[in-house]
């Protein structure tokens, strides 16, 4: 059934490289960087906000267990407001947006701010026996993201699933090279035009004992060449198709939008920017997760009566090259229409915000261009898929 839920005042961080710009900026501080950024572009109080429901996977900080709570009471809004954490695994930040509207279609909220972010610089090790102590030998450190990139099933990386998707179904190394110089060709232009700049607002970060102001992603390699693709190894088998240039970037970032009861936007003068019409999620063979955007498209597609040509743009992470291979084959997408702006290859992937710049990206295309409807749609690890379809309600 479709809804009417308005989406407006999209802002984020730039994305940080891993173990860059942003490793040393607490998580709760990166998401309340770009929740009070997009508060200040919706023009409402404090007051207005209801909810805010926050997207999160690894939590790295003592007070992440706490996180949609730590956000809304440091940015400052009355302790009335109710907060909720979510994850989905990749679908993170699209989750967030999606319980934001449950909240708000069962008249739970009027008006909610929904996000996510990530900090993987800062995932921790841990000490498994720590706390009940041991009698003596070296112990073991345990990578707490080491976790994260692998299935927690066959305990292969996910990279490792990109490449069952690749032998089964005969995509090549040469033709994920080409989507990944085309993704990094794409993120350079769209820094050159300033619009990633519209989504992004600068933050201050430690540049040795003094401090800077972060304008611009960081993960973003637009001068890279086809040869120099060609040449990175293989990551996860030493005769397989996935490297480290054709498979999405570590970043650590933050977004945040505003998602409203069009009632209580049209009373509070919020602008609808956007509409999001309904979402889709599906189950897949974890051994080929990066599949999952095909079956969520098709749900969703059935669920709302329309066809791929009926979509104006198209918005596909970039998990790996091989994902969007896939995803364009099996559903048609042409390349004129679909990320056209970079991907989680050429700007970086912090799961908890990625649904989120990828929506905001489409909502600005569909703004600029006068489209009607956008498709944003990720594989999740562990045998996923989530797609979600907004409409531009500034045609």
């Amino acid at each position: 059934m479709p809804h009417d839920i308005i989406i407006s005042a999209p802002a984020r961080t730039p994305f940080g490289d891993f173990g860059g710009s942003l490793r040393d900026t607490p998580l709760a501080q990166l998401a309340v960087h770009a929740a009070r950024a997009s508060l200040a572009r919706s023009g409402l109080a404090d007051a207005d906000i209801d909810h805010l429901v926050y997207a999160n996977t690894v939590p790295v900080d003592p007070d992440s267990l706490f996180g949609a709570r730590v956000i809304s009471v440091q940015m400052g809004l009355p302790h009335a407001v109710s907060a909720l954490t979510v994850s989905r695994g990749c679908g993170a930040g699209l989750q967030a947006m999606v319980s934001a509207a449950e909240q708000i279609i069962t008249g739970h909220s009027q008006i909610a701010l929904a996000g996510g972010a990530e900090s993987y610089s800062r995932a921790p090790f841990v000490l498994r026996s720590g706390r009940w102590g041991h009698k003596r030998g070296d112990q073991n450190l345990q990578d707490l993201l080491e976790n994260t990139y692998r299935d927690p099933f066959s305990l292969e990386y996910m990279g490792q699933t990109a490449e069952n998707i690749a032998r089964e179904h005969g995509y090549t190394r040469e033709a994920m090279d080409a989507w990944a110089l085309m993704s990094q060709q794409r993120a350079g232009a769209a820094m050159r035009s300033g619009f990633l700049a519209r989504q992004i607002v600068p933050i201050e970060v430690a540049d040795g004992r003094k401090t800077r102001l972060m304008d611009t992603d960081e993960f973003p390699r637009p001068d890279i060449t086809a040869e120099r693709l060609r040449q990175l190894r293989p990551s996860f088998d030493t005769n397989g198709t996935v490297t480290p240039g054709n498979a999405s970037g570590v970043t650590d970032g933050a977004a945040f939008v505003v998602m409203a009861d069009p009632a209580a936007a049209r009373s509070r003068g919020l602008q609808a920017q956007a509409r999001l019409v309904d979402w889709a999620t599906v189950g897949v063979d974890p051994q080929v997760m990066g599949i999952g955007p095909v079956p969520a498209v098709r749900k969703l597609l059935a669920r709302v009566g329309l066809a791929v040509g009926d979509i104006d743009y198209f918005e596909v992470n970039e998990a790996f090259a091989v994902v969007n291979l896939h995803a364009e084959r099996e559903l048609g997408l042409p390349r004129e229409r679909t990320n056209l702006y970079g991907g989680g290859i050429s700007i970086g992937h912090p799961p908890g915000a990625t649904g989120l710049r990828m929506t905001m990206t489409a909502m600005h295309h569909l703004q600029d261009t006068g489209g009607r409807y956008a498709i944003v749609t990720l594989c999740i690890g562990a045998g996923q898929g989530m797609a979600l379809l907004i409409e531009n309600l500034l045609r």
